[in-house]
């Protein structure tokens, strides 16, 4: 920077400072207010030395931080607009935004999507005015998904049913929930339950937190059939060694999200055509498939015979008429 104001007069480098701030100025206000603000909230009980019972503080993040915040901010939502548009099934209808902030997810998703449900990472599960605002103004301007408003917390879908969703995006959501005292594997249990059979996950979060892998989670994410439920669990949890465990997910792709500062992943989780299905439902269902499997045999084998048929009858006729015009 000293020998770039070396070749620089007094009035280039005051100009270049001043566009500078103006341009982190501007980019601030499209930030999620988590971001923008550069805080963190802090429960009293944690303060150390703290009063007895003193207002939360919220105290300012250092500018460096607030940098890395933003490269690693802009770089992951351009990832995860992409993976959204990309991802995101021409016959999907209903999609669910974990920790909903913003109007972002109203330009990430497709307008073929119809409705879009909210959640909350905020501790009492509302969205917070500026989220309502945003949304709307998203969705007038757009013309596309009719937002479903709904005061829930992210880890806890009171509001959605079982295997109701066809798309469930979670941008960046794991840490405001963890910090706001949510929690974030409960989020994606959740996203789980509501998905429909072959419905997606979406997803761009920190590699890492509080040093659980967050792809990790969700590869080792499985039900277990408790009485007449089915019930989602992780590896680690306590259960009986002799309970079937069924995979939640039954293919993930993903990537890491690269030129960021804080390590990111970004991908999709399908979930299995048979979550949720009772032992009697899956066994059903695999004599079902082995029944059509075999059908199908039969049906290709006595075409190729037929094929051979017509093959031996047109040889014969050929042969017939070559004797005849001999």
């Amino acid at each position: 920077m000293m020998a770039m104001a070396g070749s620089l007069s007094c009035q280039q480098v005051a100009l270049i400072s001043l566009l500078l701030a103006a341009a982190v100025s501007r980019s601030n206000a499209f930030l999620p207010s988590s971001l923008s603000r550069g805080t963190f909230t802090q429960s009293p009980a944690n303060i150390v030395g703290g009063p007895k019972g003193s207002s939360p503080v919220r105290p300012m993040t250092t500018n460096l931080r607030m940098g890395l915040d933003l490269v690693t901010y802009l770089r992951t939502e351009w990832i995860s607009a992409a993976l959204c548009t990309n991802q995101t099934p021409r016959s999907a209808d209903v999609c669910l935004q974990l920790g909903t902030e913003d109007g972002r997810a109203v330009t990430f998703i497709p307008k073929t999507i119809r409705t879009l449900i909210t959640s909350s990472a905020e501790p009492d599960g509302k969205l917070t005015v500026t989220a309502r605002r945003q949304l709307k103004q998203q969705a007038d301007r757009r013309k596309a998904a009719t937002i479903q408003y709904e005061d829930q917390r992210a880890d806890d879908l009171t509001e959605v049913a079982d295997e109701s969703v066809d798309i469930v995006i979670s941008l960046q959501a794991a840490e405001r929930m963890r910090d706001n005292g949510l929690d974030w594997k409960k989020s994606v249990q959740e996203a789980a339950r509501v998905l429909k059979p072959g419905g997606r996950l979406l997803f761009t979060e920190a590699t890492t937190i509080d040093g659980v892998n967050y792809l990790d989670y969700i590869q080792n994410l499985y039900t277990m059939r408790v009485g007449e439920d089915d019930v989602v669990k992780s590896e680690g949890d306590d259960d009986d060694e002799n309970d079937i465990r069924y995979p939640v997910f039954d293919e993930i792709g993903s990537d890491t999200v690269d030129l960021v500062i804080v390590p990111h992943v970004a991908g999709v989780a399908i979930k299995a055509m048979d979550a949720g299905l009772t032992p009697a439902e899956r066994a059903a269902k695999a004599a079902q498939e082995e029944k059509d499997r075999l059908a199908d045999l039969s049906i290709a084998a006595f075409e190729r015979g037929n094929k051979k048929r017509r093959k031996k009858k047109k040889k014969k006729k050929t042969d017939e008429e070559a004797v005849e015009n001999a």
